[in-house]
């Protein structure tokens, strides 16, 4: 019975091994890390075996299979979604195909949520490109509806024209969509502010009826700091971190935290120093020991690490080398677990 008992743990401990799956727009791959030790375990998607070309947010869905938001950078075509299996990395298909007429233009950040897959088409800011779009799938890649705001009725006088561009989401414990929105361009100036940023909510079970403005620059305290907000993800605490960028060389690049009931700005990690290198963050996830993973871009000695905050000192390990170092990212982007929830975002061993 002992020696059952022991193959039966053995089995158990085996399958909840799980990894870190990081995609790497520098080399247009997706790269797997042990979820314990951060040790190398290959790339699981590259370039030539996948039509990835500016990879972005990553999911397993409900088959296991992982869905990557996939851009078409400098292909001259739409984005698409692309379907890979969640074992082998071997290329199913496009989920959304770039020729499908409701194809998003620049897909960044996704989720799955109830069987519909939602997209944040950022598209691209800047003179006669296409606007960002939210856009909502079935979980087979069927179109069901652009649930875009109007920001001339919803919210006027926020932005500077009736674009957004939506860049990460998440869903929250209160059941809604959280999308973090860069500026768009100004319609009498032509310019992009980089110091614009806004977390807007959406209430799935309505249709994807905007509901309000959740934060923005525009906000008291360390608010102000939503610069150009990508990534976000509710914590183990209830709170929501997002990544900022700084306005400019006397600012620094930082992950921000809401309180997510107020949408007041509880607190911030600063990932570089005023004046030095920077080291800023697209996205960033929760995964194991209630750590926070973060990877690092930039022009500093840090880039291509993922580090793994402690949230409550502030105090970071890199859990993957920077690749000054010898670490295999040139610069990670999105990032999932194999026990991430494509929803949520929590991470579920």
């Amino acid at each position: 019975m002992l020696v059952v008992l022991a193959a039966e743990l053995g089995t158990a401990s085996a399958q909840a091994a799980d990894s870190l799956y990081a995609a790497d727009p520098s080399d247009n791959t997706v790269k797997r890390f042990d979820a314990d030790t951060g040790a190398f375990q290959g790339v699981f998607v590259r370039k030539g075996n996948s039509p990835l070309k500016g990879p972005r947010g990553l999911i397993f869905d409900s088959d296991g299979d992982l869905l990557i938001a996939n851009q078409n950078v400098g292909a001259n075509k739409s984005g698409s979604i692309l379907r890979h299996d969640g074992t082998t990395g071997e290329f199913l298909g496009e989920l959304v195909a770039h020729n499908d007429p409701d194809a998003p233009f620049a897909p960044d950040g996704i989720i799955l949520a109830d069987d519909v897959l939602f997209v944040a088409d950022q598209a691209t800011v800047g003179k006669n490109n296409p606007p960002g779009r939210l856009l909502a799938y079935t979980e087979d890649g069927v179109f069901l509806s652009d649930i875009s705001p109007d920001p001339v009725t919803e919210f006027p006088g926020a932005f500077s024209t009736d674009e957004f561009h939506p860049r990460g989401l998440v869903l929250g414990p209160d059941g809604l969509l959280y999308v973090s929105v860069v500026d768009d361009l100004d319609d009498t100036s032509a310019q992009f502010d980089p110091l614009d940023g806004w977390i807007l909510r959406f209430d799935p079970a309505d249709n994807g009826a905007f509901v309000d403005i959740f934060a923005s620059n525009d906000g008291a305290g360390c608010a102000a700091h939503l610069h150009r907000p990508d990534g976000l993800v509710f914590g183990p605490d209830g709170r929501l971190y997002v990544t900022a960028f700084r306005a400019s060389g006397a600012d620094t690049d930082k992950i921000l935290v809401f309180d997510a009931d107020t949408g007041t700005c509880v607190d911030q990690i600063d990932l570089d120093q005023v004046n030095q290198p920077r080291a800023f963050a697209q996205a960033l996830l929760f995964g194991p020991g209630g750590k926070l993973f973060v990877p690092i871009s930039g022009n500093g000695p840090d880039t291509g690490a993922v580090r793994r905050y402690d949230v409550t000192t502030h105090e970071f390990d890199n859990f993957v080398p920077p690749a000054a170092q010898g670490g295999a990212l040139g610069q990670g982007w999105y990032l999932t677990f194999g026990a991430t929830r494509p929803d949520t975002l929590e991470y579920r061993p």
